[in-house]
């Protein structure tokens, strides 16, 4: 059994990553630690500014980014996309799809340590915005993101129909992919 150590002040995601990867005989810790979110062009940057800030921990050490890319929006809110719910919710993005195309994807980095090694592993989800907030699942733009094919949010299903199909599980089952396939060495 592999043990991987999950760095995130988010109950939700730890969750969601712990679950993933157990299939692949994967033991994951939670350790939750505030990491910098640095104002840069992409996820790859950010998760590598995250990668730096947990140096001190010792084994295997998962981190992640992600953010909700809208096209029609320029792919805003992207990398701000924790900020900018937190300051302002749903509503700006609403407004501001008024009369614009709503189709959206949510894509996740993860990041891998181990010592000095590093290896990063990309999910998305293609999908669209929601005419309204729906559900009570889950956590950040659940409640306003319908994946292709659904007709559901994310927020409106149980957390292993979204673990299923999510841009983060698809992500972290890459890197159980990789750690069941040998891929990553220490």
């Amino acid at each position: 059994m592999t043990d991987l150590t999950f760095v995130s002040t988010n109950p939700g995601k730890f969750r969601e990553v712990e679950a993933v990867l157990r299939p692949y005989g994967i033991r994951t810790r939670w350790t939750r630690r505030s990491l910098p979110e640095p104002q840069v062009e992409t996820l790859e940057e950010v998760v590598d500014a995250k990668l730096d800030a947990v140096r001190d921990l010792k084994g295997w050490v998962l981190v992640e980014d992600s953010g909700l890319f809208i096209p029609s929006l320029k792919g805003f809110p992207g990398v701000y996309s924790a900020h900018f719910l937190k300051i302002w919710k749903f509503g700006p993005i609403y407004e501001l799809l008024a009369r614009r195309d709503r189709r959206a994807y949510f894509r996740t980095v993860a990041g891998v340590a181990h010592g000095r090694r590093r290896w990063t592993f990309v999910g998305e989800v293609r999908g669209s915005i929601a005419p309204k907030p729906k559900g009570r699942h889950g956590f950040g733009y659940d409640p306003i993101f319908v994946p292709a094919g659904w007709d559901r949010t994310f927020a409106e299903v149980p957390a292993a129909s979204k673990n299923a199909i999510s841009h983060r599980a698809r992500a972290v089952a890459k890197v159980g992919e990789a750690f069941a396939r040998g891929r990553l060495a220490r």
